[in-house]
């Protein structure tokens, strides 16, 4: 499937910033699922600096805000081509061992609730029948709700909340896995919605790590695993790793951010 993208970011500030600095996760990888045929980011209001592959293989770009500046503007699109496979990312290994991917965060640290959830993929035989079936529990107790949690909730806290959105449910999902030993990691992407070109965010889901497959997708708020309409932007332990954008500045400017997002075929 050929999907044409664009994600707009822009970030206002209510005086002039003496010094902000971006870090952006943007570029979508080129791996098995995917080919990337154009893909571009333009900045208005800064420059890219500099630019790296992190640990986890995203591709990060560092956005220096001009200075003086009340408005940044982020504005990465291209063309990706996928292909379904079934939610299998397969044997793709970076610099991070799977160790580093059995240990929990801050924002993936089991409490009992997620203790609870865990409990029926211990001693299971079909491991990815008992995830899928994790996956489903998860959404049932923390249904898909915008507005009961935020950027920086932890994963217990949303399943206590008893709703969340994308970002939660691979948290929560994460958190459950590590539990039992299983290495698990978060992706964040965007989605084809059908009937739907804009967008309000970018979508997030979970990997678990198969012995004998490698890396296999779980996309809990949609109960399924990630097919053709799924693109990965970048990975990581958690939100926070493979967050599109995060940013420090210096100042007492307040800074709010709008995203606007289009995804089509």
């Amino acid at each position: 499937m050929q999907l044409q993208i664009r994600h707009t970011t822009t970030y206002s500030y209510d005086q002039p910033v003496d010094y902000a600095l971006q870090k952006v996760r943007l570029r979508p990888q080129r791996v098995a699922v995917q080919d990337v045929i154009d893909w571009d980011i333009v900045i208005a209001g800064g420059q890219i600096e500099t630019h790296y592959t992190d640990h986890y293989g995203n591709h990060v770009d560092l956005v220096n805000v001009d200075v003086g500046a009340t408005e940044v503007t982020i504005t990465a699109q291209g063309t990706i081509v996928t292909n379904d496979a079934s939610g299998v990312l397969g044997k793709i290994y970076g610099r991070a061992p799977l160790w580093h991917f059995q240990q929990p965060t801050e924002a993936t640290s089991p409490g009992d609730g997620i203790m609870k959830l865990a409990a029926g993929l211990a001693g299971a035989q079909d491991r990815i029948a008992a995830l899928h079936d994790l996956s489903e529990r998860i959404l049932k107790a923390a249904p898909y709700k915008v507005g009961a949690t935020h950027s920086r909730t932890l994963a217990e806290e949303a399943l206590s909340a008893g709703g969340g959105v994308c970002q939660d449910h691979a948290q929560i999902f994460i958190a459950a896995a590590r539990t039992q030993g299983i290495p698990a990691r978060y992706v964040s992407g965007y989605l084809m919605i059908n009937d739907q070109i804009d967008q309000e965010a970018t979508h997030a889901w979970a990997e678990a790590h198969i012995d004998g497959l490698g890396w296999v997708g779980f996309d809990v708020s949609n109960g399924v695993s990630p097919d053709e309409k799924y693109v990965r932007i970048a990975v990581g332990r958690d939100a926070r790793d493979a967050a599109p954008t995060e940013g420090l500045r210096m100042g007492d400017a307040v800074e709010q951010m709008i995203v606007s997002l289009q995804v089509q075929q």
